[in-house]
């Protein structure tokens, strides 16, 4: 069973959105190594030396720039096979809205839309 592992909160004002969730729900934000991108990591639960959370349950995200008007939180679910699962999206008549694309030697991602209009992103881990 495939699960979520990560979201992804756009913002109109990413200092506003860090300052935010920080003094809301006391997240740790850090912008993350990306030279191609703005981005940073929301951290909701501390994180062991490969940043994955130390609490069962919890998930960690990330933050950016919002692309477009009308763009909304995404959730990212952990696929073992992207190119198997974008076939099941698509023979279940969904759709691909973001290509595959690499993540640093973490692994690759794409964003998917249901057949419901929603954005949901795919992730899988680099096997090492």
């Amino acid at each position: 069973m495939d699960s979520v592992v990560h979201f992804e909160i756009p913002a109109d004002d990413v200092s506003r959105a860090n300052n935010f969730y920080k003094t809301v729900f006391g997240w740790s934000i850090e912008k993350a190594p990306m030279p191609d991108m703005e981005y940073y990591m929301a951290n909701t639960a501390t994180v062991d030396e490969q940043g994955k959370t130390n609490q069962p349950g919890a998930i960690n995200g990330g933050m950016m720039p919002r692309n477009f008007p009308g763009e909304y939180p995404v959730l990212v679910l952990n696929v073992a096979s992207i190119e198997e699962s974008i076939a099941k999206v698509e023979n279940a008549g969904g759709k691909v809205v973001m290509p595959v694309m690499p993540v640093g030697d973490f692994g690759r991602y794409a964003r998917i839309e249901d057949t419901e209009g929603n954005t949901i992103g795919i992730w899988e881990d680099v096997k090492k």
